[in-house]
This record gives structure tokens, sequence and C-alpha cells, in this order.
């Protein structure tokens, strides 16, 4: 293998300010529902917060109407999946310590990275390297350190710690194992934290560039605080048709009837959308959603560790999030659709029938993991 040119540590990139047409008042809007929910201040207070940056209609013999974009009622159409508060842990220092795990997990993967990869495998195609039990004993080493009690729920490791913990780490070590065996520049390290069950912090470090000029750039979330990549606040697309939108999906290893009727639905969507792309890494298919350069992404057969972070991530930066058939989501779900919020209900239309004659076959939609008595607010 040839040399390449890296860095011994994680240093995140600069990236340009995203620019993404949206109404002008949409970056007040996408706090409505912090403002409820805090229900601080006066009535009149609240009244004039909620209202500010609304478009007020003239209606003749009515009562003034109030307008806003698909963007907005979006965010009420699909319930919230993240935590209301972060416990009796400040968000600030959850984060911190989110952020750290992930990129100390990070500096194990880059040193790696050009170095010949000792491969196992856990089935005929789903390998696993040294590099993916480096990255998580570093990262439960970080953990661990800052909070000795907590749950852990590793890719590679399993379930460690106290069960009766409010708080389970959800930690991918390598996400996208087959791509860094290939030097192929979809792989990242994710690691969330739920609160009672629902996300709370986030953080992805994601692997950018390819041979000979790798980098690195982070994504980070807290529940009601924002989605962040190299410190810059992003966004989701605001685009409202399918026919001009991209798309992501992923496959799992097995081979069964919800990798087909994927297969299909891939094909459905490559037919009406401007592509859909499959790049290997779900945390990474999720950030992008984010970062407002895709408009949606679904996938079968996923793990907590698969989704704990990119679904906060796509929710604060005004995303939705639901299972594959349209109902509440959960990290213990067996499949996600994430998106824009505005195009949600439609790729749900193709999306979610398919789902259900799944279900009718038998196929087990029930959650796929949910440690024993873990108690969540759902």
């Amino acid at each position: 293998m040839g040399k390449f040119l890296i860095s011994s540590t994680v240093t995140p990139i600069r990236l340009p300010q995203l620019h993404i047409s949206i109404q002008p008042f949409s970056h007040q809007t996408r706090s409505l529902t912090s403002i409820f929910s805090r229900n601080s201040g006066s009535l009149r207070a609240l009244q004039n917060e909620v209202f500010r940056g609304f478009t007020f209609i003239n209606m003749p013999s009515r009562k003034p109407s109030y307008f806003c974009t698909n963007a907005v009622l979006s965010e009420t159409q699909f319930p919230k999946m993240g935590a209301q508060s972060t416990g009796l842990i400040p968000a600030n220092q959850l984060i911190e310590v989110v952020e750290k795990a992930a990129e100390t997990g990070a500096e194990v993967v880059m040193d790696a990275v050009n170095k010949p990869q000792n491969i196992t495998y856990k089935g005929l195609t789903d390998l696993v390297t040294e590099t993916d039990k480096m990255s998580e004993a570093a990262i439960l080493e970080v953990v661990r350190r800052n909070f000795k009690d907590h749950l852990i729920l590793g890719e590679e490791g399993g379930l460690i710690g106290e069960t009766s913990s409010d708080y389970l780490w959800c930690i991918d070590p390598l996400d996208g194992t087959t791509n860094f065996a290939h030097c192929y520049p979809s792989f990242a390290v994710s690691v969330g934290v739920l609160f009672r069950g629902k996300p709370a912090a986030a953080a992805v470090v994601e692997f950018v560039g390819g041979p000979f000029c790798w980098n690195t750039r982070i994504f980070k979330a807290t529940a009601g605080g924002g989605a962040f990549c190299n410190g810059r606040r992003i966004q989701v697309s605001q685009t409202d048709q399918v026919e001009r939108s991209l798309l992501v999906t992923g496959f799992g290893y097995e081979h069964d009837d919800a990798w087909s009727t994927n297969i299909d639905l891939f094909k459905q969507f490559t037919d009406i959308s401007r592509g859909v792309r499959r790049l290997g890494a779900a945390a990474v298919d999720m950030c992008h959603v984010a970062l407002g350069i895709v408009e949606g992404y679904w996938e079968y057969r996923l793990k907590p560790w698969d989704m704990a972070a990119g679904v906060l991530m796509v929710e604060e930066a005004g995303g939705a999030a639901t299972r594959m058939d349209g109902d509440r989501f959960c990290v213990f779900d067996r499949s996600v659709l994430v998106s824009n919020g505005v195009l949600h209900q439609k790729l749900l239309e193709r999306i979610g029938p398919a789902t259900e004659k799944l279900k009718q076959k038998g196929i087990d939609f029930s959650w796929w993991y949910k440690p024993e008595n873990y108690h969540t607010d759902f």
C-alpha cells in the first residue's frame, strides 16, 4: 500500500458556510418547540415570541391568519424523539465528554487508516478489524473515566455497566468498517448518549478526503441545543419536491425480504428523484441529511449504535425521524426514515406501504433490543 499524508491526531477541517435557500424567518421558527416547552415569562411575552417572523395575511371579514412554510408545519406533523432534559448532568458537560470520546476513537482510526488491516468476519461479508476494537476500547476509557455508573452499549463489546442508570451510551467505534478496510472515504466514529431512552447528546467524527488527503469533520448535537458541524450551526435543506431531491439508503448483510424490498425502493426513487446513493455508513448518511446536502435517508435492520447519534443530528437540524412504517421512532427500533421534514410524508407514500407488506409477511419490526431493567420515558 502506498504512503498517505495524514495527521497523527484528528484536526477538523474548517468548512465554508453553507448557503441554503430558506424563508427569512425559518431560523426563528425552529425554536418554537423549546419556547412552548419552557412556558416561561408572561403570556404576552410568549405570544410576541411565537408570532415573531410570521407574515400576517389580511383576509376580508375574518381575523388575521398566520402563514408559515411547509418546513414549519413538518415539525408538528412528526413527533420529536429527543430527550426533554439531560437529567442531573448539564448538557454542556455531557456533550463535552461525548465529543471527547468520539475524537479519541477517531484518533485511533486515523492512526490506522494507512496501515494493513487484520480483518476477521462476523458473517460471510460482515467484517471487523482490530481498529474497531481498539477504537471502542479508547472510547470506553473516556466514558468510564467520567461516568463510572453509566450503561454502555458498544457494537463490539456489547452491554457494560449498570442497567439502573438513566444514561445509555450507544457506541459505533467504526461505522463503515468495509469502507475503512478499502480506504473508501465514507466511515465515521459515532457516539450517542440516551437519557431515559431518548437521544440527549451526540457526536460523529466523519472521515473525509481519501488516500493522501485524509481529514475529518465533527458533527455534534444536544437535545434542544441545535446541531453543528465544525462549530457552525447546520440545518436541513428546504427542498419540497422528490424530483429535486438527492436521497440515500443502505442495505444490510442479510439478503432477505427486507433487503429485496429496499432494492425495489431504491429502483423506484432512482426513477423519480435526482438519484439515490448508498454510502455504507448510517451515521454519515444521517449527518449528510442534517447538513442539508441530501434530503432523506432510510434503512432496515439497523441497531441502536447505528442510529443514536445520527437521528439526533437530523432532528436538531430541523428534520424529522420516524420508523419506515411512519410510526413514532425510538433508538431501539429496527428501521428508520429521516428527512428534511418537508419531504417526509412524500417519502412515506412509497416506503410506508412497502414496509406494511413486510409486516404482513411476518417480518419482525418489534424493538431489536432494550437492556433489561433500563428505564425509559416511553
